[in-house]
């Protein structure tokens, strides 16, 4: 049984526009995880810095125009929970990813079918 051409054209249409937002998407998604890499590796650094000071070192933090003394031991535990937050983040990220690039493929793959099973009509 034969799709009409209407039919058809509106559902290469609907396809295309579902693989080209994927695609933007895929873009905005990789460019977050990069965000994420790039703030993890910054926080690896602050927590390498900080672990190597002696622990009477007084520790300032910025909170807003100014600087609060903060005790060590609160600083670690606040990078400690930035990077499990950012991990996280990442994890769902990357879940993402793979959900994006899993709806174009299909999307190209339905979009083949489509022309092969017009072109033999």
């Amino acid at each position: 049984m034969a799709i009409p051409n209407e039919a058809l054209a509106k559902l290469l249409q609907e396809i295309e526009q579902k693989a080209t937002f994927s695609q933007q998407q895929i873009g905005l998604v990789k460019a977050q995880i990069t965000a994420k890499a790039r703030e993890q590796r910054m926080l690896q650094l602050t927590t390498t810095e900080v672990d190597s000071l002696p622990t009477d070192t007084r520790v300032y933090e910025g909170v807003g125009k100014m600087f609060v003394l903060t005790p060590t031991h609160e600083v670690k535990q606040r990078l400690a929970n930035e990077g499990e937050e950012l991990k996280s983040d990442t994890t769902n990220l990357e879940k993402k990813l793979h959900y994006l690039e899993t709806t174009l493929k299909n999307s190209r793959d339905n979009f083949e079918q489509l022309l092969q099973a017009g072109s033999r009509s």
